[in-house]
């Protein structure tokens, strides 16, 4: 079982990909926003929606941490992700809940927490042009991610065009 907040996040993060493919939804971590923000998880879902997973270790990351609410304008659903200990009462009641089974995990050992969507969000459509921003971002960043997993000096060649340490 993960003890710190760290951990416990990266352990929530592994179980939501898993659910996300699971449930044939693209996930991709760390999406940035046009407004600069960084979604934990954006998911491409089936019928063409996003779904936006913000993951909270603790009720210390989310009392302290309020920029989720500038997610809504870039998803049509908007969950939270923690695990079993998290008191639920706290979340926002329009958005989804998925809880990740931490304490479950063996020490030691590769393992993907088991993971279930306790609650639907509210759905709130995304306007088209919005759509088509979002979809953009989320290919050219997969894509380039994919690229740079492909041949690592892609990196380092965009970096030194760009001037990026």
């Amino acid at each position: 079982m993960p003890v710190d907040p760290i951990q416990t996040q990266i352990a929530i993060r592994r179980a939501v990909n898993h659910l996300c493919g699971q449930m044939g939804w693209a996930a991709l971590n760390e999406l940035v926003l046009p407004d600069g923000r960084r979604a934990d998880v954006m998911a491409l879902l089936p019928d063409n929606g996003f779904a936006c997973i913000e993951i909270k270790s603790g009720p210390r990351d989310f009392l302290a941490d309020r920029k989720w609410t500038c997610y809504r304008a870039w998803c049509d659903q908007l969950f939270f992700a923690v695990d079993r200990a998290f008191p639920l009462s706290l979340l926002p009641e329009a958005t989804g809940i998925m809880v990740a089974d931490t304490d479950s995990l063996p020490a030691g050992l590769n393992v993907i927490a088991e993971t279930a969507i306790l609650r639907a969000p509210v759905t709130n459509a995304l306007p088209a042009a919005r759509r088509r921003k979002l979809t953009w971002l989320f290919a050219t960043q997969a894509a380039g991610r994919l690229a740079r997993l492909d041949d690592p000096a892609i990196t380092t060649a965009l970096r030194a065009a760009r001037r990026v340490e």
